[in-house]
């Protein structure tokens, strides 16, 4: 039975809750469902299990595909039913997306309207082809790294479907409410560069919202407005950090999306996989090569490629983006990134040897060392000056600029102890649980007062006395009372985890002085990508090293189902 190492330090609750519910289950399907629950909380969606220890188990929990029952047994597979329907459902919708087709009846005029676009040779980009294959496909797949021209990409591919149907629906959204602003954000820059007429720019949205939102979620039930018989109202849907979707959740944007509605995802697949179970976005990118048929598609255009036997359907929606914009090719933080990928520890450590401007490592294990102040003065420097007034906008700006990542949520240099390190060397705060300065994120979705588990508020003293401020929709700055705010934790420190759909000009990572199962080579690509200007690693090199060796594959039936041809 594949499960977690920690299974001899199970949570008393899962034993417990399973005798008091099922106290007739036999042995080998209660060890089953323990080891299911350990794992889930790890992010896997089931675990490997040898299916004839089950051979003999008769049981009302227990059963195979299309039974009714508690757990499934599919294969060498052991699901919670309801994570397994999930898994179903998003194969099924993904599988039948991809094997449609968009009539494209004018070869020639969208010849023209890609050549308005881009002036080389389709050929020799891959952004156009992402372009070019939206225009075949309802489904397409962009992963890239940081600036890879995800984002511009997108603007380009939704101008040439508006060229050719002013009258399209098109959403915009995200996981979270951060990165959905970002997705606002880089969109409306993308427009400024888009050889595009002024009609089909104004036709190109601007707003973007949360999943959550999008799908109108009833409270905290699991439940949305919008499902398979009441749809959304949309031609095109846009998700950008498709990485942090859970299983769950994709499922749900896939039932509440009609069938004739063009679905783009965009995403980095080697980032950090969502924190709910599954790693969707992995799975699906997994996926690769083209069609001979769909190639042929492809041709007039000027697409030249080698057919993939057996390439599964998903193959044909797939894009990479492998040229990053952002970054020259001196630039630390671009090689470091793509040291980090692939895992290449040797890289890793001899670009650092050799220095760039954009990067620093401090190699202490000792959070206490003066150099550790200095940085947290300098990276908090223009914040400080700014959380004396009322200036939402300013103090926003400041605070944005820097982050202190890192990999835990407790010990010294996980997020409750660095917390209170940078409190006792900025001086805030005074033993007072509001003071001007203190940053919070939000931790349980709170839909009355419309707030959202990982938005960030500031609290600033204004002529009423402290308010706690949150950045809303076009620029606008809500203010509340301190006793309103909802389940919060301060921030001057965030996990990587809560990092992901925003972007830093300044990034300090801090290591812990041990290597442990959280941390590895996903967490450190993502912290380094989280940083734009400057990215500093605080920590020693055996745990770095360490980490980056350890790549964490999530148990599923995903990835599989969606290889068949």
């Amino acid at each position: 039975m594949n499960a977690p190492e920690q299974l001899d330090v199970l949570p008393d609750v899962y034993s417990n809750w399973l005798r008091r519910v099922a106290p007739d289950m036999p042995d080998v399907l209660q060890q089953a469902a323990l080891c299911l629950f350990t794992a889930m909380a790890e992010g896997h969606v089931c675990i490997t299990v040898d299916p004839q220890e089950f051979a003999d188990v008769t049981s009302e929990w227990l059963g195979r595909p299309g039974d009714y029952t508690p757990f499934i047994l599919d294969g060498p597979r052991f699901y919670l039913a309801r994570y397994h329907n999930h898994e179903q459902a998003v194969a099924a919708s993904l599988e039948q997306r991809a094997r449609l087709a968009c009539v494209v009846n004018d070869v020639d005029g969208l010849k023209q309207e890609l050549a308005r676009l881009f002036k080389t040779e389709i050929s020799t980009d891959r952004q156009r082809l992402a372009v070019l294959v939206a225009q075949f496909k309802p489904l397409t797949l962009i992963s890239g790294g940081p600036g890879t021209g995800k984002t511009s990409t997108v603007v380009n591919l939704l101008a040439l479907l508006l060229a050719r149907d002013p009258q399209l629906r098109i959403g915009l959204a995200a996981p979270t409410g951060k990165a959905a602003q970002r997705l606002v954000g880089a969109i409306a820059t993308a427009k400024d560069y888009l050889a595009a007429s002024v009609e089909v720019k104004a036709l190109i949205p601007e707003a973007a919202t949360t999943l959550h939102r999008l799908l109108g979620a009833l409270g905290d039930t699991g439940r949305f407005r919008h499902h398979a018989e009441n749809p959304l109202a949309l031609d095109v849907l846009v998700v950008d950090e498709a990485s942090m979707i859970d299983l769950a959740m994709m499922r749900a944007v896939l039932a509440a999306l009609p069938m004739s509605a063009r679905l783009i995802l965009l995403g980095d697949k080697d980032q950090l996989a969502s924190v709910e179970a599954g790693s969707v976005f992995g799975d699906i990118c997994a996926a690769q090569g083209m069609t001979e048929d769909f190639l042929a598609l492809l041709a007039p255009f000027g697409i030249a490629g080698e057919a993939q036997a057996n390439a599964p359907a998903l193959g044909n929606c797939r894009v990479e983006l492998t040229h990053s914009y952002r970054f020259a090719a001196d630039s630390g933080i671009g090689r470091l990134a793509t040291a980090a990928r692939t895992g290449d520890v040797d890289l890793f450590m001899q670009i650092y040897e050799t220095g760039a401007a954009d990067i620093a490592w401090v190699q202490s294990a000792s959070l206490h060392d003066s150099r550790f102040a200095a940085l947290i003065h300098a990276g908090f420097g223009d914040y400080l000056n700014t959380v004396q007034t009322d200036n939402a906008a300013a103090a926003f700006s400041a605070f944005q600029r820097f982050r202190l990542l890192c990999a835990h949520r407790q010990g010294p240099a996980g997020v409750e102890g660095l917390n209170r390190q940078v409190q006792r060397l900025l001086q805030f705060g005074s033993g007072q649980v509001w003071y001007a300065g203190r940053p919070v994120m939000i931790t349980a979705n709170d839909h009355a007062l419309r707030l959202f588990n990982g938005d960030i508020g500031l609290c600033l003293p204004t002529a009423q006395g402290l308010r706690v401020f949150f950045e809303g929709e076009g620029g606008v700055y809500r203010a509340l009372l301190p006793a309103r705010v909802p389940a919060h934790e301060t921030a001057f420190a965030m996990t990587v985890h809560k990092s992901q759909g925003s972007e830093f000009e300044q990034v300090l990572l801090v290591l812990p002085e041990q290597q442990t199962p959280v941390l590895n080579r996903p967490l450190i690509y993502t912290a380094i990508t989280r940083a734009k200007k400057q990215f500093t690693l605080w920590g020693m090199p055996a745990v770095a090293a360490a980490a980056l060796a350890s790549l964490p594959q999530r148990e599923s039936g995903l990835r599989e189902r969606l290889q068949r041809p």
